[in-house]
């Protein structure tokens, strides 16, 4: 009977957790601010004691909500207000610019020289020479401007005009045929089975993706079951 009450627990807490989170809105965890982070892993603490609290559950439950509709307001008043928008979330911070690099901003967001320099790196700057502006925002992230002649052509660049691509569509997933995306592109199992038949395919079971360009053109990816070994990145 307990091990049953753990079970209907978990999954009470499975379920307000979820909706906690729908209702707090879906974030990735490099643009959460430190609330959110925060905020985040104490309501996760609370699921956790509420998945075995069998004598009083009400309690982190009523926890849990209380958390989870705060920080719906506080996002709620942050869209409205800028100045508490300024307080909770925090203010773009410059780091570097025109050559420079200030010191006591690094100070003001606690970040090393090291660290930055390893920001710039994942941003595919090993020379620092190449930077117009860096910017530390406030989900803990590094943006930078590049000097002018630094960045990738463009073709506003070389005056061109390419035409405007659109996403592709999944139509096979997993060896499935996915039937309203095949209606959504404007065409039909016979279309996908012909184009499948041109590209060297007997059925879609053969096939782990296949995705429609906005022009009708069809890339197929088969179903590969034999592992590739990963040594050559060791």
């Amino acid at each position: 009977m307990e091990l049953l009450n753990v079970a209907l627990s978990s999954l009470l807490s499975i379920v307000v957790l979820f909706l906690l989170a729908k209702l707090m809105g879906d974030k990735q965890i490099s643009q959460m601010s430190i609330f959110d982070y925060i905020n985040g892993i104490t309501i996760g603490s609370i699921a956790a004691e509420l998945a075995t609290e069998l004598e009083a559950p009400i309690r982190p439950l009523v926890a849990m909500t209380v958390y989870g509709v705060l920080a719906f307001l506080i996002s709620i008043i942050t869209s409205k207000s800028l100045k508490i928008r300024k307080i909770i979330n925090g203010q773009p911070v410059i780091l570097m610019e025109n050559g420079m690099i200030y010191r006591d901003n690094f100070k003001k967001v606690r970040l090393d020289l090291s660290e930055f320099l390893m920001f710039c790196r994942v941003n595919g700057y090993f020379d620092l020479s190449q930077i117009q502006t860096a910017i530390w925002e406030h989900n803990g992230a590094v943006s930078i401007l590049p000097i002018s002649n630094q960045r990738p052509v463009t073709p506003n660049d070389l005056n061109l005009n390419p035409p405007q691509e659109m996403p592709v569509t999944t139509v096979l997933l997993d060896g499935h045929v996915l039937s309203e995306n095949l209606k959504r592109v404007g065409q039909n199992i016979t279309w996908l089975t012909k184009e499948l038949k041109n590209q060297g395919y007997a059925s879609p079971q053969e096939v782990f993706l296949a995705t429609c360009s906005s022009d009708h053109q069809l890339s197929v990816f088969p179903m590969v079951k034999k592992r590739i070994p990963a040594d050559r990145f060791e």
